[in-house]
Parts: C-alpha cells; sequence; structure tokens
C-alpha cells in the first residue's frame, strides 16, 4: 500500500492527467509527468513536469527511479515503453491492457474472447478482403482506421458496398474494420476501478450524446432499464478480469432499438464519460485511480445527486485567440454548475477544453439549465 508522501509517475500531459495530479495532490502524493508538451495540462499542476517524448529513454529511467508507481493517461504510448518502465518500478494498467486497446481488430477480438457482442463488423487490411468485409456488414456503415482514431477522427461513413474501396483507398490503405451503422436507441459508457486482487466497483452508468463524432453530454444516471445498466457492469467487469486489470478503465456500450447491448470500445484510462464524478459521487474516478495504482481500498462510489457533464470545445471562442473568452458569466451565475478548465493554451476548432456539470435533484432540470447555459456561452 502506497500511502501519502509517495511519489505518482503519470506518462501523459492532457485533461486527464491533469485532473488525475489535482486529485492526487490534493491526497498528499507527489506526481511527475512526462509529456513532450511544455505547456501540458499535467504539467502546469505537477510537482514536477519531464519535457519528453513517451519514449525517451533517459526520461523514462528518471521517471522510474523517482516514482513508487506509474500509470497512464491515454492508451496511444507504445506497449513497451510500459514494458521497459514496468522492469524498473510497477506500472499500472499493465502493457498488454493498452496493447489490446490500441488496435480495433485486435480489441474487437478481445471482446468476442470475452463471451460479448461488439458491432459487426468486418476486417480490411488488403483491397483482396473488401468482399468478405462487405459480406459482415450491412449499409450504411463506417470505416475506422485500426488505429489511432478518437472523436470522430480517421471515420468514414459508407453508404454502399461500392463506396468501400474509395474510401479504403483514401485511408492509404492502413488497417480498417468496416462497422455496420446501429439503428441505436442511446450510447451508455461504465467506469471501473480494479485491483490486484480481482475486485472490481462500478461508477454509474452515463449515458452519453454526441455530436460530430465528439462527446457533447453524459447524463448520469442513465436512461435505461435496470438490466441494462446491470448487464454493462458486469460486462465491462468481465473484460477487465480477462485483462488482469489493475486501475480505472471505460468501456462504451450501444444499445439498440432492439435493446441488444453491443460493446462499441473500451479505455485503458479514466474517460470523458467520468467527468461527471469530480462532482456528483463521493468519489471521483481520479481518486478512483490513485486509489487502485496504490493499493488503496475503494473509494464509494455512489451517486449524490443527478448530473449532467457538458464539454466545453475550442468552437465556442472567439477564433483562435485564446484571450477571447466565452461568456463565463452566464455560466457561473448558475449555482448548481461547476465549471473546470484544462489550462489548454490554444483554443481550436473541436478541441476539448474544459467541462462543466450541472447538477439537479431531477436529471431533466439538469439537461435543462446545462443546455441553455452552453447555448448563452458563444464569444
Amino acid at each position: 500500500m502506497l500511502l501519502p508522501g509517495s511519489t505518482l509517475g503519470m506518462l501523459g500531459g492532457g485533461q486527464l492527467g491533469r485532473l488525475f495530479a489535482m486529485s492526487a495532490r490534493s491526497l498528499g502524493y507527489k506526481v511527475i509527468v512526462v509529456e513532450p508538451d511544455p505547456t501540458s495540462p499535467a504539467g502546469q499542476v505537477a510537482d514536477e513536469h519531464i519535457i519528453a517524448a513517451y519514449d525517451d529513454e533517459k526520461a523514462l529511467e528518471q521517471l522510474g527511479k523517482a516514482c513508487d508507481v506509474v500509470t497512464t493517461e491515454f492508451e496511444n504510448i507504445p506497449a513497451d515503453v510500459l514494458r521497459k518502465l514496468s522492469q524498473v518500478c510497477p506500472v499500472f494498467p499493465p502493457a498488454d491492457a493498452l496493447e489490446k486497446a490500441q488496435d480495433r481488430i485486435v480489441e474487437k477480438a478481445f471482446i468476442l474472447s470475452c463471451g460479448l457482442l461488439p458491432v459487426p463488423y468486418g476486417v480490411i487490411t488488403t483491397k483482396s478482403e473488401i468482399a468478405k468485409a462487405v459480406e459482415a456488414v450491412t449499409f450504411p456503415a463506417i470505416l475506422k482506421t485500426a488505429r489511432f482514431g478518437y472523436d470522430g477522427k480517421g471515420q468514414q461513413t459508407i453508404n454502399s458496398a461500392e463506396d468501400v474501396e474509395a474510401a479504403f483507398m483514401a485511408t492509404n490503405q492502413v488497417d480498417c474494420v468496416l462497422e455496420q451503422r446501429i439503428d441505436l436507441d442511446c450510447e451508455i459508457s461504465v467506469i471501473l476501478g480494479r485491483n490486484e486482487s480481482g475486485e472490481s466497483h462500478c461508477h454509474p452508468v452515463a449515458e452519453n450524446i454526441h455530436q460530430d463524432g465528439i462527446l457533447y453530454q453524459s447524463l448520469v444516471p442513465a436512461r435505461v432499464v435496470d438490466n441494462i445498466e446491470k448487464a454493462a457492469q458486469a460486462a465491462a467487469i468481465r473484460m477487465a478480469d480477462k485483462l488482469n486489470y489493475v486501475g480505472v478503465m471505460a468501456v462504451e456500450f450501444f444499445v439498440t432499438k432492439k435493446g441488444e447491448l453491443l460493446v462499441n470500445e473500451m479505455a485503458p484510462r479514466t474517460h470523458n464519460s467520468g467527468h461527471y464524478t469530480v462532482d456528483a459521487c463521493v468519489t471521483s474516478q481520479f481518486e478512483q485511480q490513485v486509489r487502485m495504482v496504490c493499493g488503496l481500498p475503494f473509494g464509494d462510489t455512489t451517486l449524490l445527486s443527478p448530473v449532467v457533464m457538458t464539454n466545453l470545445l475550442g468552437d465556442i471562442w472567439g477564433g483562435e485567440n485564446k484571450d477571447i473568452q466565452p461568456h463565463w458569466e452566464n455560466l457561473l451565475k448558475s449555482a448548481s454548475s461547476k465549471l473546470h478548465l484544462y489550462g489548454k493554451q490554444e483554443a481550436r476548432i473541436g478541441r476539448k477544453m474544459g467541462h462543466y456539470c450541472t447538477l439537479s435533484d431531477k436529471l431533466e432540470d439538469a439537461k435543462a439549465e446545462a443546455d441553455k447555459i452552453f447555448n448563452t456561452l458563444a464569444s
């Protein structure tokens, strides 16, 4: 058990690393961040910021020797980096978990191996595989690059079998999956913590609303029937168990109009859809991450209030000039809303700059207030 006063390492300097570092420091831990961006959100609040690439051997050696444990804030850190680092100090989550999440083809095979259902899909790594992939889905469909896609990046909507080859060529023939577009009732996600003893605790399920492939809002409690919520949590735990996972992870699901539960993807880290936990739960996902990697007991995941988390993208700033701010006064006068900005130096279209959580006794009232605020923020 690593107690306050210990030093925790974080690979990655984005907003997830920032919120982890803030939580860890409030508990009395020291935090060292490795991140190449000198102005990174996490680096701003850490005790020490090592400005280096994630695979920089000297930086990793420095991190490993200085830290009692190291964790990560996003899944695209090379798995071999974690394997090498784990020879110097404990690293959670395990490299194998990150590796499975880095490639959609590997990830979907893993989902099937857990006895769970992914979205119907076909694999395309060469032109010769297009015909077989087309047989696995009905159209419309989505062609997704197997690696390095997030927030709608690396995705193309495909309306017919005839369009697949041109779309695949447009990716420069990188490995892809062709996913069937689902007739959705809603999208939900599960945040869970798992310790070295194999015990897992889940936060309440979030219902997620996306716009242009980017998360817009998370609503909690999710507006789904109890058996869907329980099935999603059980599925997430099954995946974490098979990975022998340690830390906090997220699993996203599609709920179809027919009531089917399909696994969309997993994230071996804290997650955007879990930001609500900071303001609306006894224990946030970030404190839970600290607890899991330090071998501490679980924090209580009870939901204290219905809540709506709303993302703030660079779109609402007054152009590319970071000095032109949104109308924060319209948010700050809402006594039931909590603002979190990430300290990013440049507002860009589609870039996550912050979020706010709106709480109320009734979810529909929180949603109405959150939407009202959002519509008044743009500069």
